[in-house]
C-alpha cells in the first residue's frame, strides 16, 4: 500500500498523464483508489479508440466498478490530474464516488469551474482542486506547445 496523502496519489496521475502525453493523447492520468488500495488506473485515450467519451476519468471509473463488482464508488476516492469535464463529472455523480482530487483547473470546460456542484452531487462528497496544480498545468501547456 502506498502513502495516503493526495499529493502521492496525484504524482501517479501525473505519470499517467506522462503516458498519454507519449502516446499522442491530452496528457490527463487517474486513478481510484478504494480502502487504501489503488483500484483502478486510466489515462486519456480518446484518439487511440476513436472515443470522444474515452476520458482517464471514465475509463477508471468503468476498471474500478469492474474490480469492485458494483456500479457505485461510494467508499472509493477519484484522483485525475485535469479537473473533470461536465460528461466525466455526471460519470463521476452516477458512480457515487465520495471524494475527487484534481490538479489542474480548466477554466473552459472544467465542471467544478463553472457549475454549482451542488445541482448533480450529493453534499457528502468531498471535492478538491489544486494538488500538484503547478505540475499537470506545466504537462498540459508542454503538449499544447508541441502540438502548435
Amino acid at each position: 500500500m502506498i502513502s495516503k496523502e493526495p499529493d502521492d496519489y496525484m504524482g501517479i496521475c501525473l505519470r499517467l498523464a506522462e503516458e498519454a502525453f507519449l502516446d499522442g493523447e491530452i496528457p490527463v492520468g487517474a486513478i481510484v483508489v478504494c480502502e487504501g488500495r489503488i483500484i483502478a488506473k486510466a489515462y486519456n485515450q480518446t484518439e487511440k479508440l476513436h472515443d470522444c467519451t474515452a476520458h482517464a476519468e471514465v475509463l477508471a471509473i468503468t476498471t474500478a466498478c469492474e474490480a469492485l463488482g458494483s456500479k457505485y464508488l461510494s467508499d472509493c476516492q477519484l484522483y485525475v490530474s485535469l479537473e473533470p469535464c461536465t460528461m466525466c463529472a455526471g460519470a463521476i455523480a452516477w458512480s457515487q464516488i465520495g471524494e475527487i482530487y484534481y490538479g489542474a483547473e480548466d477554466l473552459k470546460k472544467g465542471f467544478f469551474s463553472n457549475f454549482d456542484k451542488t445541482k448533480i452531487f450529493s453534499k457528502k462528497v468531498k471535492v478538491k482542486g489544486g494538488v500538484k496544480k503547478m505540475e499537470s498545468s506545466e504537462l498540459l501547456q508542454r503538449f499544447f506547445r508541441k502540438l502548435r
